[in-house]
Order: C-alpha cells, then sequence, then structure tokens
C-alpha cells in the first residue's frame, strides 16, 4: 500500500538512510547518530512522497519530483522517479508493484507526463526494475565515479 508519511515512520526512514546496503550505488549511508538529531518526528508530506507500507510497517519510499535541478538535460523538468526499500523487503517484488503504482497515480494526476529514472548501471536490480516498469535508455553518463543509466518512461494515453 502507498500512504502518506506519518511520525511513525522515523525509524525506518533512519533505517534506510543508515543502512550500508541501501546506499550501496548512492554514494553511501549517512551516520545514525546525525540521522537520529536531524529526522523530524514527522516526516515532511507532499504530492508524490510516499510510504511503502506492508501489513502496517514502512519497508519503502517512493519519491516522484519535478527533476528541475537535473544535471542531464533530457531529463532537465520532468517528473524523476526515486526509490529505496528496506533489504529485508528485496526480492519479493514490492518495488515493482510499489513504484507502478506510484506511476499509475502520476499518470492520473498529470495525464501524458514523462518520467526519468537515473541509477547506476552496475545497479543490477535497479537495471531490472527500470526494464520491468517500461523505462527505456536515453543515454549512459559518468558521474560520482561511476557509469550512470538514464531511462525515460511515458504513460500511454488513449488516442483520440
Amino acid at each position: 500500500m502507498l500512504r502518506e508519511p506519518e511520525a511513525r515512520d522515523r525509524a525506518a526512514f533512519i533505517e534506510l538512510l543508515a543502512s550500508p546496503e541501501v546506499h550501496t550505488y548512492l554514494g553511501g549511508p549517512r551516520p545514525r547518530d546525525e540521522l537520529e538529531r536531524e529526522v523530524s518526528g514527522a516526516p515532511e508530506r507532499w504530492p508524490g512522497s510516499f510510504v511503502v507500507d506492508l501489513d502496517g510497517s514502512m519497508i519503502g519510499q517512493i519519491l516522484l519530483r519535478r527533476a528541475t535541478g537535473h544535471r542531464r538535460p533530457a531529463a532537465a523538468g520532468k517528473a524523476d522517479l526515486g526509490y529505496l526499500f528496506l533489504p529485508r523487503a528485496w526480492g519479493f517484488g514490492y518495488a515493482a508493484e510499489a513504484c507502478a503504482a506510484a506511476l499509475g497515480w502520476l499518470a492520473g494526476a498529470l495525464p501524458g507526463e514523462p518520467v526519468v529514472l537515473t541509477t547506476q548501471s552496475a545497479n543490477v536490480g535497479s537495471m531490472r526494475l527500470a526494464a520491468k516498469l517500461g523505462f527505456t535508455e536515453v543515454e549512459r553518463f559518468e558521474a560520482w565515479g561511476a557509469e550512470q543509466w538514464l531511462g525515460m518512461w511515458s504513460p500511454v494515453t488513449p488516442s483520440s
């Protein structure tokens, strides 16, 4: 289930941000003590920010936000899909299901809006997920000391 972030999700958010496994391809985890000080009791709520809830507990986060400051011209100004899942939720298809639901929400809210996704090409799981969701490669580029992959998804709109 996708839902808005709540105060009860604080510990899971800290776990996500401090996890070395989650941040293998994202520049490394943040120190837990720093996160304990910085993460407020009630996460910020805004359209496109979803908690992925399984049986009443947060297992991940989906973010859809406008890529206004994206480094790649092909992505600038488009909706950008981001996701993080706790390692215990990996391998069950939750990311594909949750991302598909979020993309469906966006297609309903902003019909015809293309979405971009960037991941390290070495991140095999994210590359598989991008393909499963229907993202197609736009380009590969070097950043942060590794090859990055930029893909785009366009919703199917009924023809008139």
